[in-house]
């Protein structure tokens, strides 16, 4: 294994390029002076209003909707337009974050509507959730929905209907076939799908992995890949305190 702690220089991190230099990244490439790129391996699709149609859910129907991410509520508003449904006044709004709460702005008149927020998991909605359950939830997701929102909606009998509006799909990487980085970082098993439906005959040689978040490490470990930097971990709760744990450990 000892060969494989070569000194870090260059990293891919399988996500947007962010908006701005103000980003824990930023000051990873800066500090220990890598080479820091951004490239999404997966993007998200709209599912049209005619594919929408054969699943025969009547928007008319639902007094409330859950919102798990931006991405849901862009496509609950998008689909509205395209099927040509005014989304009523009295609709209530649940959303797994206070950003995703704030967000709604785009669409809606803020104050005058009711929304709710949680702090990061649909368990943080539980109160809220409690008090309004007699309400016909709509639950927009994508294809790979998050299991435990729809876990925890199950379990405590909520009346709800989970609605795909969008996909997540595999980008083209066909441009980074000749590309290597010492540290590819990993947030989602689509992510490592993505890897191997562009370079079926991926090798890992040297290249350090890392990985956000339980179902990411499963994932890794199941293309019989090593994971040298998981995350997160009680000391590294984030990705970018995991890798300059592992920078500062190799790079000494």
């Amino acid at each position: 294994m000892e060969e494989r702690k070569k000194k870090v220089k260059s990293i891919l991190v399988t996500l947007p390029k962010p908006e701005n230099d103000k980003n824990p990244y930023a000051e990873l490439a800066k500090k220990y002076n890598l080479k820091i790129d951004f490239r999404s391996f997966i993007h998200v699709e709209g599912v049209p209003a005619k594919d929408f149609r054969k699943e025969k859910i009547n928007l008319a129907d639902f007094t409330a909707v859950i919102f798990t991410s931006r991405n849901s509520a862009d496509h609950f508003f998008r689909i509205c337009e395209e099927m040509r449904f005014e989304v009523p006044v009295e609709m209530k709004y649940f959303c797994l974050s206070e950003t995703i709460a704030l967000y709604l702005q785009k669409y809606i008149q803020y104050r005058k509507r009711k929304i709710f927020f949680g702090k990061q998991t649909a368990s943080d909605l539980a109160e809220v959730l409690k008090k309004h359950s007699s309400e016909k939830f709509l639950y927009p997701c994508s294809d790979v929905a998050a299991e435990e929102t729809q876990k925890f909606l199950l379990d405590n009998g909520y009346n709800f209907t989970p609605a795909v509006l969008f996909r997540t799909v595999c980008s083209d990487l066909s441009d980074l076939r000749e590309v290597f980085y010492d540290i590819i970082a990993f947030f989602s098993p689509s992510t490592v799908l993505s890897l191997y439906k562009n370079f079926p005959d991926f090798k890992q040689n040297n290249t350090r992995l890392a990985a956000f978040g339980a179902t990411t490490h499963k994932a890794i470990l199941e293309a019989g890949l090593i994971l040298d930097i998981p995350a997160p971990t009680p000391s590294a709760p984030s990705m970018t305190m995991a890798i300059e744990q592992y920078v500062k450990q190799v790079n000494k």
